[in-house]
């Protein structure tokens, strides 16, 4: 079975997406944007509070769905400007992990006016009874 999970304290979808799908014990996170929830506008003007920003905004869905960041196990990251802000980045991705670290691959991209976007796949756990954390999520 396919699940969608949707939370209301990460932006919602801009576009023809899920913010979310699990299959298989696996979460698939669409990218995230440094946007507010609520208002949609852009937080932060530096790489470092923009991360900050999508790694809040990756934890909603991820809690929306049983899960949190040690969940994750690799990261796509995407980069307005992979030369000049790598470092800040890394920095600030990494202050939110702690080892074993998630995979992760960084990619320089034109983005719709941010400076990072990240998406994740995350392990969805199984309770106790048998049944995968997230289920009964429409």
């Amino acid at each position: 079975m396919i699940q969608s999970i949707d939370a209301t304290n990460s932006p919602a979808p801009s576009g023809s997406y899920s913010q979310a799908r699990i299959s298989n014990g696996l979460l698939f996170l669409a990218g995230v944007g440094p946007y507010d929830p609520a208002t949609r506008e852009i937080v932060g003007s530096t790489v470092e509070e923009q991360t900050v920003r999508v790694v809040e905004n990756i934890r909603a869905v991820l809690r929306a769905a049983n899960c949190d960041l040690e969940d994750i196990i690799n990261s796509t990251v995407f980069l307005a400007n992979l030369g000049r802000d790598w470092a800040a980045f890394d920095t600030t991705y990494g202050s939110f992990f702690r080892q074993p670290y998630p995979a992760r691959t960084a990619v320089g991209a034109t983005l719709k006016n941010v400076l990072v976007e990240i998406a994740v796949v995350a392990v969805v756990h199984e309770q106790q009874d048998g049944s995968a954390l997230g289920d009964g999520i429409p």
